[in-house]
């Protein structure tokens, strides 16, 4: 295979959701936990929401601090060169269908449990949490090309 064929990763990448205070703040920390500078990552919603306290509990369990993440629109982006939004909602996917009409950018659609949609214990609610953010671990590190022993 020559190196033309082989995939290549994409160097800007932005995950979109309904309020940029759950899902795609946590899978903008963890792609940026996992690549570093190697990777832009960004994310937004359709409308800004308040960031989650139980995202912020949940993604603190893996070491990760999201508490200082301001949540924001897609009209607060300062950027829109990226490579690939990832949308996580029916919403965000069809929003990021439309702001890419005219832009050369590959759109894919991972459907993300709202996991604040979850009633019960404490626990309970915390486990929905878990669910999304190991979820979108694993989705990120199949994207990207992550093993569990390191960067390809």
């Amino acid at each position: 295979m020559t190196e033309d064929a082989a995939p290549r990763r994409p160097q800007a990448i932005l995950f979109a959701c309904s309020h940029n205070a759950v899902r795609s703040p946590m899978a903008e920390a963890i792609g940026r936990h996992l690549f570093g500078r190697e990777i832009y990552f960004a994310s937004a919603g359709l409308r800004a929401g308040e960031l989650d306290p139980f995202a912020v509990s949940a993604m603190d369990e893996i070491g990760i601090d999201i508490s200082k993440h301001k949540p924001h629109s897609f009209d607060e982006l300062e950027d829109d060169s990226f490579d690939l939004i990832v949308s996580l909602s029916p919403e965000a996917h069809h929003r990021a269908l439309e702001y890419t009409r005219a832009l050369a950018v590959d759109v894919v659609y991972w459907p993300t449990m709202d996991p604040t949609a979850v009633q019960g214990s404490r626990d309970q609610m915390l486990d929905a949490y878990r669910g999304v953010r190991d979820g979108l671990d694993r989705r990120i590190k199949e994207l990207l090309g992550w093993h569990s022993f390191g960067k390809l």
